[in-house]
């Protein structure tokens, strides 16, 4: 069984999409993961599963569409990848609580950064299936625009340090 680490895309932040984590890892046990372990209530789970990435994101927006009434996105990586997405944060000298990863599906194409508009000090970086941002000034005032980052969902490196650490004891 591999370690899976599952987010969900606009839960339980500035008011939308309400989960309660407990109802969360039931669905994630009712959908045969084991292990489960959420952290903070912001959409994360960590567990193991025998089933590939695809059928893991399938099962897991299959249950949440049920339990939400409406399509709930759901980004998907494995424990290696979540080590991977921390261990290549191009901003490890800044704080981890201004610097993010937006988690995608796919690679974000070269031209992913031709779009970003209202850039001021944020710094970008693109990765494997992420694109990294460093809010050197803080988040509160940025008007920061990445239409690439549309269908993503965004943690920073101290929630992604921990998920890896919480990944990394499962896999097995």
């Amino acid at each position: 069984m591999r370690a899976f680490v599952a987010l969900l895309r606009a839960v339980n932040v500035g008011g939308t999409g309400k989960l309660p984590m407990t109802e969360l890892k039931a669905m994630c046990e009712d959908a045969g993961f084991r292990s489960v372990r959420t952290y903070i209530a912001s959409g994360n789970v960590v567990f193991q599963s025998a089933k590939s990435e695809a059928q893991v994101k399938s099962a897991l927006e299959t249950a949440l569409a049920a339990y939400a009434g409406k399509p709930v996105g759901v980004l998907v990586r494995t424990a290696a990848e979540m080590a991977a997405v921390l261990a290549h944060n191009p901003f490890p000298q800044m704080a981890g609580n201004r610097t993010l990863a937006i988690f995608l599906d796919q690679t974000p194409g070269n031209n992913a950064l031709e779009t970003v508009c209202n850039q001021t000090s944020e710094q970008i970086r693109l990765g494997e299936r992420e694109i990294y941002v460093c809010y050197a000034d803080g988040m509160r005032d940025s008007k920061l625009k990445i239409p690439a980052a549309k269908h993503g969902t965004a943690r920073n490196m101290n929630t992604i340090a921990k998920l890896a650490e919480m990944a990394a004891k499962l896999d097995s």
